[in-house]
């Protein structure tokens, strides 16, 4: 193992402060799927509820501040203005508003995360002003090739993820919306939110969560539409948060200007705080710093791959914190088995092993990862089941091109369906 890994990464630096902050144990590198509560997210928490528990005006007031005061930092990060910005329970629910209230033709992935798709096709079916055309890329990588092809008169938007959920491709939004034109872009953030440094602005509606790499747990969602996504997606789903007026107004009251409009009920609080704790660590850490060391913990799994001759399906040029390993099997299950007998936490699915290093992954945690690739390596038997070298999985989630054998000494965990990317 290179002397990187195998030090103490203590080396002082204007991130130091940040990366001593990163307390999950050893070997967890599923950042991607949820991210374990920072300590300043813990206090905060910790913090507020007792304020509301306190039964004072002054101390509920005082967390109900936290609202705007997590909608003013993602508007720091997105570079917009703070109206633009309206806090959600999930990335789910931004979509749903957004897709609920567009019209004409949206392009979506055939194998985009289900938050972009399946609420594409509800819209579909639910309102019939929304056409779903779907594009099957390469490899499932959306790009503004793949997008090209399906252009025409008649589509008014496209939805991609950030950073694609199987993968780990970083899209190339910027290329997206100079291909598009005037068109509306929207972006399911979640996977890169934090730790890709990107133009934001280049998109018109972001939706995103906390609960992975900001480390502020579920519940912590966030929107952004810009005034052109305002100008065309009806807010159809807006509820009393997003209405003008108050209780005592009669009738139904039109819906706000700004981006409250596309709200349902109002934000619980505690949730914003823990929200508004994540992104100020970020933010006082910078987000350009954290993804360059995100790059760099990512880099630091793929040469261990490549050290065990494990395939990286992740595009080596545009990535941000996922790693995705396509062992060379008709499944994941031996080398998923030896990084859970290893201590090491990732995400096994079918025949690709999705591992996430976050910016505070230590050498520790890439020892064991080192430690359970060399022992697939020394245990497998390599058999030729079809000429051609190594393929993607097919339909069913086989890879035709060899197996490997290895002692399976535990059972795998199942995905969590409700995750978001």
């Amino acid at each position: 193992m290179s002397p990187r890994l195998r030090g103490t990464m203590s080396d002082v630096n204007d991130l130091e402060p940040y990366l001593e902050t990163f307390d999950s144990g050893a070997g967890y590198l599923d950042w991607a799927a949820f991210g374990p509560l920072s300590p300043a997210v813990r206090a905060e928490t910790s913090a507020d509820a007792e304020l509301l528990g306190s039964g004072r005006r002054s101390g509920i007031d005082l967390v109900t501040e936290r609202v705007d005061e997590a909608r003013g930092l993602v508007a720091q990060i997105l570079a917009c203005p703070t109206d633009e910005i309206v806090l959600q329970p999930s990335t789910t629910h931004g979509l749903a508003h957004a897709m609920q209230g567009l019209s004409g033709t949206v392009v979506v992935s055939a194998q985009e995360f289900p938050a972009l798709r399946v609420t594409a096709r509800r819209a579909q079916d639910s309102r019939c002003r929304l056409t779903v055309r779907e594009i099957d890329p390469p490899e499932g990588i959306v790009t503004a090739d793949a997008v090209a092809e399906a252009l025409d008169d008649t589509v008014t938007a496209v939805a991609v993820s950030l950073v694609d959920y199987r993968t780990g491709a970083l899209a190339d939004i910027a290329a997206l919306r100079e291909l598009i034109g005037d068109r509306l872009l929207i972006v399911d953030a979640i996977q890169g939110f934090g730790v890709a440094d990107i133009d934001w602005t280049a998109a018109d509606v972001v939706c995103g969560n906390g609960y992975k790499w900001l480390r502020a747990g579920r519940g912590t969602g966030f929107a952004r539409f810009s005034d052109r996504a305002r100008e065309r997606i009806e807010p159809v789903l807006s509820g009393i948060s997003g209405m003008q007026g108050d209780v005592t107004s009669a009738g139904v009251p039109a819906p706000l200007s700004t981006a409250a409009a596309y709200q349902l009920a109002p934000i619980d609080p505690l949730a914003a705080g823990r929200l508004a704790a994540a992104l100020r660590e970020m933010t006082d850490a910078g987000i350009a710093s954290i993804a360059a060391e995100v790059r760099s913990r990512a880099q630091d799994v793929m040469d261990l791959a490549d050290r065990h001759a494990v395939p990286v399906l992740t595009p080596r040029e545009r990535h941000a914190g996922i790693v995705t390993l396509l062992p060379a099997t008709p499944d994941a299950a031996p080398l998923a088995a030896a990084l859970a007998n290893s201590g090491v936490t990732v995400t096994a699915r079918g025949a690709t092993i999705r591992v996430a290093p976050h910016a505070g992954t230590a050498a520790d945690s890439l020892l064991l990862l080192d430690d359970a690739l060399a022992e697939v390596a020394a245990n497998r038997v390599i058999v030729d089941l079809a000429p051609g070298g190594l393929s993607l999985p097919d339909a069913d989630g086989v890879t035709p091109a060899r197996a490997i054998a290895a002692p399976v000494a535990v059972g795998l965990p199942g995905d969590d369906a409700t995750a978001e990317g």
